[in-house]
């Protein structure tokens, strides 16, 4: 992300926030959903890789940023810098982003992003999308996943800053106070799921092909199923719920470029 390019095309009380996953469930999943490009692709499996990097992980591949500090590339750092570079990096951050959300406490991120933002349950209402399937999903040992902090400390330092510093601002916020609304959250989920899902499936038994989440590697992301006999307008909602990340991509810039566009709701 190069942060004074976005600055230029946004307004000035712009909220800016961004969402940060442990690093070793994240190099996990990024081994099996990028499997085929180099510098995974010869590796016979993550624990290969880890123990033969500087085989495997050469700069001249083009996937490298899915390798080895991920988020720390995404968000317009360097993924080979120096240990001061990246504390100059999680300044940075704390500066430009008003939030930053944690992965593996989703619902408190959500949460925490309503009372930011001034929103209702509704609008950051979800259910989980892009999961893999378990048989595609691997249990690290304590001794690989020390491996996998150390091969990105970039990213794992910045995770473990950001994440203090998200239990803080639930500390702000009321740690109680926290408890009661996630439960309130989880308590709507349950009762939309309820009415939209009929299950969560492998893609090949997705019945609207236009939900089909994208595969990749040697990861199967599953998708839904909705209920038959929905309203019109439920089943609106509904898909939008189960929509997948690309097909969203695809809605967005076309109505970045002006195309007719499905017509659609609000929650």
């Amino acid at each position: 992300m190069n942060f004074e390019q976005v600055e230029k095309v946004m307004p000035e009380d712009t909220f800016y926030f961004t969402i940060l996953r442990n690093p070793v469930s994240q190099m996990e999943s990024s081994f099996s959903y990028y499997k085929q490009y180099e510098p995974f692709k010869s590796a016979k499996n993550l624990e290969d890789f880890l123990n033969n990097s500087k085989i495997f992980y050469k700069d001249t591949n083009g996937y490298i940023s899915f390798t080895k500090n991920f988020v720390t590339f995404d968000l317009g750092f360097e993924l080979n810098g120096s240990p001061e570079q990246s504390v100059l990096a999680w300044h940075a951050m704390d500066n430009i982003f008003d939030l930053v959300l944690i992965t593996e406490y989703y619902d408190e991120s959500l949460i925490l992003l309503k009372d930011a933002l001034c929103w209702s349950f509704y609008d950051v209402l979800s259910f989980p999308l892009n999961s893999r399937s378990n048989s595609t999903k691997k249990t690290l040992t304590l001794e690989t996943q020390e491996k996998i902090k150390s091969w990105n400390n970039l990213d794992w330092e910045m995770y473990v800053f950001f994440n203090n510093s998200f239990w803080k601002r639930v500390e702000t916020f009321g740690v109680e106070r926290m408890k009661l609304e996630v439960k309130e959250l989880q308590r709507l989920r349950t009762l939309m799921s309820e009415k939209c899902l009929d299950d969560k499936v492998d893609p090949p038994k997705i019945k609207d092909k236009s939900i089909i989440p994208s595969q990749s590697g040697i990861a199967r992301i599953l998708g839904y199923n909705l209920k038959d006999g929905l309203s019109k307008n439920d089943e609106l909602i509904c898909k939008r719920l189960v929509t997948p990340q690309h097909q969203y991509d695809t809605v967005i810039k076309n109505k970045q470029r002006n195309k007719l566009i499905p017509e659609t709701t609000t929650l």
